[in-house]
């Protein structure tokens, strides 16, 4: 089924529960940046901690390792190789390096702090054999599974880092360490561990700002809707009230005058008997003509303002509508209880509805039938109003208010800020159904 239904709206939250929904909203947002910062800073903190340890090896390439490195040391002269050895395992192996390794530009190593790789020949990599091309310092997760990292395995994974040296005559080799990963991304965690505790309190601290001013707003927002329900029912009093007027002047006024004219008409062309010369025709046709404006006005009266809906109740008042409609070809039935009983403000909303849509359906539908109901229970006023018309695509013609349907626009408007539900089900060639639920309460 095709329709399109405004649920309910109780107007918005008490300025608790907007304060309390702003709350938890700016929590989960904290929580989601605070998550999302955090990752950004394991990551950059891991980086730093990896440049950290390339500086580190730097640091000792260029210091310590390269005004030792001889030609000597190379070729693997064994007194060259032994005095190199000392200088590793007194300035280098007693700090964070799990393994030094030295390499000759064939892949040869020519010392490391594990005897059993000295002398021994590998392939070098693309980007080993790079760095001592053109310089730099490396970085990499070291793979354990080769053969000259076989004497690393079982501690875990380690970070290799790599950079060209050279001796006094020239000669470049490749001076590698081995440093525990974990313990490198272990001082990236303290990097921004650190910084952790502070984003926490500054977003808190940011939150507890907000808070007053959600409050504020809400106060405001509170306020915006009280007023502007104040107004609505100002104007639908208004509204009731010129109604009102409009329809007291109409009937003591304009109808008793053509009442009045027409009572002259009467007496006028019953004086003058039939022989009257064409005069009495004339008034005739004059007043069917002033008895018919009459009926006219009083159908319009009805229109403007249902004179029984106070005192006779909606039953009655929606049965006013009928004749008019009836006189035009178009067959109605109202099912509303005679003793039923609702606030004035609902039994208005839903007589205007009502009064509406059998408009609609006898101007627009080229209906041939309408059927008006009304229901209450369970706190609940509901009304339908079905035809058989030709039906119409019922939503673009309310999204543009288009001609023949604003006024059916306004009413889902007032049945909405009155709290209750609207429902228009329609289509070409199946008709038309306008129901309504509002509260009683």
């Amino acid at each position: 089924m095709r329709a399109v239904r405004q649920r309910r709206q109780s107007g918005p939250p008490s300025v608790r529960a907007a304060v309390l929904k702003f709350a938890l909203g700016g929590l989960a947002a904290t929580l989601v940046l605070a998550g999302v910062t955090a990752l950004a800073l394991a990551r950059i903190s891991r980086v730093e901690a990896v440049k950290d340890a390339k500086r580190l090896t730097e640091l000792v390439g260029r210091q310590i390792v390269e005004p030792r490195l001889t030609d000597g040391v190379l070729r693997q002269d064994p007194k060259a190789i032994a005095r190199f050895d000392r200088v590793i395992r007194s300035g280098v192996r007693r700090g964070d390096f799990v393994r030094v390794k030295l390499w000759r530009p064939d892949g040869r190593i020519v010392y490391s702090d594990e005897p059993r790789l000295r002398g021994v020949r590998f392939r070098l990599d693309h980007e080993e054999r790079e760095v001592l091309a053109t310089g730099g310092v490396e970085a990499e997760v070291s793979d354990l599974s080769g053969p000259e990292n076989r004497y690393e395995r079982g501690g875990g994974d380690l970070l290799e880092v790599y950079l060209p040296v050279q001796t006094p005559s020239g000669r470049r080799a490749m001076f590698e360490t081995y440093l525990r990963l974990s313990s490198v991304t272990a001082s990236g965690r303290d990097l921004w561990a650190s910084f952790i505790p502070a984003l926490l309190g500054a977003l808190v601290v940011l939150q507890l700002i907000q808070l007053p001013l959600a409050r504020s707003l809400a106060r405001r927002v509170e306020q915006a809707h009280r007023d502007r329900m104040e107004l609505l029912q100002r104007a639908v009093d208004a509204s009731d009230l010129e109604r009102r007027r409009i329809a007291a002047d109409l009937h003591d006024g304009t109808v008793q005058d053509l009442v009045a004219a027409s009572y002259a008409l009467t007496s006028a062309r019953e004086r003058l008997g039939p022989d009257g010369n064409g005069a009495s025709t004339a008034l005739e046709r004059a007043d069917e003509t002033t008895r018919g404006a009459v009926r006219e006005l009083r159908s319009l009266l009805v229109d403007i303002y249902p004179p029984r809906l106070r005192e006779a109740g909606l039953a009655s008042a929606l049965r006013d509508l009928c004749p008019p409609l009836e006189e035009r070809g178009l067959r109605t039935h109202v099912d509303v209880s005679t003793d039923l009983q609702l606030p004035h403000d609902v039994t208005a909303l839903l007589y205007r509805t009502a009064q509406e849509a059998m408009r609609n359906a006898a101007e627009h539908a080229e209906a041939q039938n309408v059927r008006v109901q009304v229901r209450a229970s369970e706190g609940t006023a509901r009304l339908s109003v079905a035809d058989d018309g030709v039906g119409f695509d019922h939503e673009p013609a309310l999204a543009a208010a288009a001609e023949g349907h604003f006024g059916l626009r306004l009413l889902r408007d007032q049945v909405r800020d009155a709290g209750g539900t609207f429902e228009l089900d329609s289509a070409p060639g199946r008709g038309t159904r306008v129901g309504v639920e509002v509260p009683l309460a």
